[in-house]
């Protein structure tokens, strides 16, 4: 049939009816087929009856909205935008509840659609989110210290990762200091000289150190956060995690692990960037790449991320 339309085409004739009917069944074959590797996760070409079993749980294989949307949004003038990425519903009630009371300002959120843990009650969300940024002492250890490392979550799934990722190393590393800091309001990245909510550089350089590595996973693109913060103390030691191009029809630990903001590359990232862990280590380094492997021969097995991805707590 190709070789008949093309040759038809290349003589410039007008196609027959018989010719228009064969090229729409081959147009239509292709959008099903593109369709069914979005929604089935078995019986693609229908050779069995539709069943429910067969429909995934959930679409696979994209990263939601462009996440360069958020640089165009960063283009624009600090004084009327906002982007908040909550990362649980309390926190999103909050944000939303502010949002619909605000005035004058283009307000983006970045949100799942999805069911995600709850980290927060409403209470300590409302305080969370009134800030914009802090720390998350149930998640750290390293009070009344300077912690070894910071870590930090902007972004729902990367606030997980980066909350596994901290519980694996204090499970192989219990000397290690964590602080661990939750961003929902992007524009505290900034100084304060630019927005008007921007953070001041001591508030900034007291939550984020002046001289340990920082370790950021973030849902979008992750030079944005160089951009906001390149004026900023410690710069030379945030190291950004975020989508880098990496996206195919794959679960999402499978994308998490693709873009390097999954809990085992960020557990490695640790390790890479802490000295006295880079020899004692290896062997943690090791486990946790047996682990990534793992994870995505089960998801190409059964077309579903491994039930412990969410149930590690």
């Amino acid at each position: 049939m190709e070789k008949h339309i093309q040759t038809t085409a290349s003589d410039n004739t007008t196609l027959s009816e018989q010719e228009l009917k064969l090229l729409d069944a081959y147009w239509r074959a292709c959008n099903y087929l593109a369709a069914g590797m979005i929604y089935l996760q078995d019986n693609p070409l229908l050779r069995r009856p539709l069943e429910t079993g067969h429909i995934k749980k959930r679409l696979l294989g994209h990263w939601g909205s462009s996440p360069g949307f958020l640089d165009l949004v960063v283009n624009k003038s600090p004084q009327v935008t906002r982007i908040y990425l909550p990362p649980d519903v309390n926190c999103l009630l909050s944000t939303a509840d502010h949002c619909l009371r605000s005035h004058d300002d283009i307000n983006v959120i970045v949100c799942d659609k999805q069911s995600h843990m709850q980290y927060l009650d409403m209470e300590s969300a409302i305080k969370h989110c009134g800030k914009g940024i802090g720390i998350w002492s149930w998640a750290s250890n390293d009070q009344g210290v300077e912690p070894d490392v910071v870590m930090v979550g902007c972004g729902d799934i990367p606030t997980k990762e980066a909350l596994a990722a901290n519980a694996l190393l204090r499970q192989d590393f219990p000397e290690l200091k964590i602080r661990f800091i939750s961003v929902i309001d992007l524009f505290r990245m900034t100084q304060n000289s630019e927005p008007p909510h921007g953070l001041s550089d001591s508030d900034f350089d007291s939550l984020f150190t002046l001289d340990k590595p920082i370790i950021f996973n973030f849902h979008g693109y992750p030079w944005l956060i160089h951009r906001l913060a390149y004026r900023r103390t410690n710069h030379h030691n945030l190291h950004v995690r975020g989508y880098v191009e990496q996206c195919n029809i794959n679960t999402p630990t499978e994308l998490a692990i693709d873009n390097h903001i999954d809990r085992y590359s960020l557990a490695i990232d640790v390790i890479n960037r802490i000295p006295k862990l880079k020899v004692a280590g290896a062997h943690a380094k090791q486990l946790f790449k047996d682990c990534k492997i793992e994870c995505k021969i089960y998801a190409h097995e059964n077309g579903v991320d491994s039930p412990e991805i969410n149930n590690w707590v």
